[in-house]
């Protein structure tokens, strides 16, 4: 939704399509779902993590963590949308009443984006049922084996459509649930149909973004089931390969706790450096001794791009990004290769993300920490 100068042709164009890509209010429309192309259309993003979602923010704080002259300032150094990730915590109460505060931050945030050419996408991140890191915190997911369960997961998509359906569908976007940890790829599918077909009935035009199951990873589109003749759906994954590099000294995860030298692009971790690892973290490291480059990303990124081929739909990075800790200059040159398999694939994408541990602003000094990762990030990088 960036400015542009259009031409006749286009503006025309744009003029007669225009009816269709409108706020969706009556579920009257639904014969029509299937003809009314996608004018949800997204390139360059980030998120706006650990505000809405995974955060113990409240009150002020909470209120001033975005402002308008953040959402300004995406729009001013070109990016075209923002993924905002929100958890069922904030928005409602472990009896189901909804806290009104976070709607009216999450409805403020959609204005404003509105007003500086932002799209959004609404990320349902976490909810009590269902944690995309349970397992490796001793919990359980019982979603997928809870009727209730699931029915809870619609309801809350009933209460946001209400509160969020007069957006345009060209404006916002609904991804109905974040990485999927489904035992069986097939529960995933079937979770995936339940929720898509209330929320066609409730909205038949609004673009909702659908990931594979196992955290979003590429190599599980392969068992993703996409509702058939539904042309406002964007596809998306998550993307972090190789850890070592984007997750390097990460308390969170095994191959964190690596602590040698690594190399990138090239053989990442040489045979002398993984003899000298821990034993308990060599399974989970082995893989990068290996060689690994540009051509490693898109080959591991070849699954989703040949699904959303052939749905024919738009393919969407969910997330991705490089733990701040991590030495500038690999990140910079995996930064760079993976914009570059993105361009070639047509691929939208959003970092993770905008100000937290993976970020590239600082809220507490107002200025960026990373503005060399920006430039690599909107090709403004000098002599590039």
């Amino acid at each position: 939704m960036k400015k542009t100068i259009f031409s006749l042709a286009t503006l025309v164009a744009a003029l007669l399509s225009a009816g269709s890509c409108s706020a969706n209010k009556n579920a009257s429309e639904a014969a029509a779902a299937d003809t009314v192309a996608n004018c949800f259309q997204i390139h360059r993003g980030t998120n706006l993590s650990h505000w809405l979602s995974q955060s113990q923010e409240r009150g002020e704080a909470r209120a001033k963590h975005i402002q308008e002259d953040d959402i300004a300032r995406l729009d001013s150094l070109g990016f075209d949308f923002v993924r905002i990730p929100i958890d069922e915590e904030q928005f409602w109460d472990e009896k189901g009443n909804t806290l009104p505060e976070a709607w009216g931050l999450l409805r403020n945030v959609l204005n404003l984006c509105g007003k500086h050419h932002l799209r959004a996408i609404v990320d349902l991140h976490i909810i009590r049922s269902h944690y995309f890191n349970a397992e490796n915190e001793g919990n359980a997911n019982t979603l997928f084996t809870s009727e209730e369960a699931q029915n809870q997961l619609i309801g809350m998509w009933h209460q946001l459509s209400d509160s969020l359906h007069t957006y345009s569908t060209d404006s916002v976007a609904y991804e109905f649930m974040n990485e999927p940890v489904a035992k069986d790829h097939e529960d995933w599918n079937k979770l995936i149909a339940k929720v898509h077909k209330a929320l066609r009935e409730l909205e038949p035009n609004r673009t909702l973004v659908i990931g594979s199951n196992l955290w979003q990873a590429t190599h599980t589109f392969k068992y993703l089931k996409v509702p058939e003749g539904d042309k406002n759906i964007i596809l998306s994954f998550h993307f972090y390969e190789p850890m070592v590099l984007t997750h390097n000294t990460a308390p969170w995860t095994p191959v964190g706790k690596y602590a040698g030298k690594i190399t990138y692009p090239g053989v990442m971790i040489s045979q002398e450096d993984f003899a000298k690892a821990p034993e308990a973290i060599k399974k989970d490291i082995e893989k990068y001794t290996k060689e690994w480059n540009r051509d490693s990303l898109r080959s591991l990124m070849n699954d989703a791009i040949e699904v959303a081929k052939k749905y024919d739909l738009q393919l969407f990075c969910g997330e991705w990004g490089v733990f701040e800790p991590v030495d500038r200059e690999l990140a910079y040159a995996w930064t760079r290769d993976m914009i570059s398999v993105f361009n070639e694939n047509g691929v939208a994408w959003a970092t993770w993300c905008y100000d937290a541990d993976f970020g590239f602003w600082d809220q507490k000094k107002h200025t960026f920490k990373d503005k060399p990762l920006v430039d690599i990030l909107l090709g403004k990088e000098k002599g590039k």
